[in-house]
């Protein structure tokens, strides 16, 4: 039996390092999650499930009504915490791609790649158990669900992450609890 989940990474939200689950939309963001919605009309969704940060909820939340569905929140899809918000990154991109190079590895305040990993992943195995065979579409962020991917996948890195945009949309199609494919649909 085929189980699709639809990883929905955010739309563009203005950074702001105080206000991290609350941090929304910004306008491009708003618009773009419109686009969301009509990409993800055709599919059918059965189920929306999102992390629990704002930017996440609001990058589906159209998509949702517009199938007539509720969103059910899903803490363990919100963001990796990289380190704590007064950790001084010199290069924040060479910060995370050192977390990606050495997976137990983690900042101050941080979670390591396999932290984050294994608690992506429950929550994923998770969803699988519940909603087999259907369609659901997961609101997450650029790491989380890179580093999931990269559980059933290992091309999924460093350099994956890079060319991810804000929104995106990776359809995994699974058998049972066995990832067969992986398709972007967002372009």
């Amino acid at each position: 039996m085929i189980t699709h989940i639809y990883m929905v990474r955010h739309a563009e939200s203005p950074f702001t390092p105080d206000q991290e689950e609350g941090r929304g939309l910004s306008e491009k963001g708003w618009a773009d999650a419109r686009k969301v919605a009509d990409r993800l009309k055709p599919e059918q969704i059965d189920v929306f499930i999102s992390s629990n940060y704002a930017r996440a909820l609001q990058t589906i939340e159209e998509a949702a009504r517009q199938q007539n569905q509720a969103i059910i929140t899903e803490p363990r899809f919100r963001e990796r915490e990289l380190a704590s918000w007064d950790y001084p990154f010199a290069d924040f991109e060479q910060g995370i791609k050192q977390v990606f190079d050495n997976p137990s590895f983690a900042y101050p305040g941080g979670e390591s790649n396999e932290v984050a990993q294994e608690r992506g992943i429950a929550a994923l195995k998770d969803v699988l158990d519940h909603h087999r065979g259907k369609k659901i579409v997961i609101g997450t962020h650029g790491n989380i669900m890179t580093i999931m991917i990269n559980h059933y996948d290992k091309q999924y890195d460093f350099a994956f992450w890079k060319k991810t945009t804000k929104p995106d949309i990776y359809k995994l199609s699974f058998d049972e609890d066995t990832l067969v494919n992986v398709k972007r649909l967002w372009e």
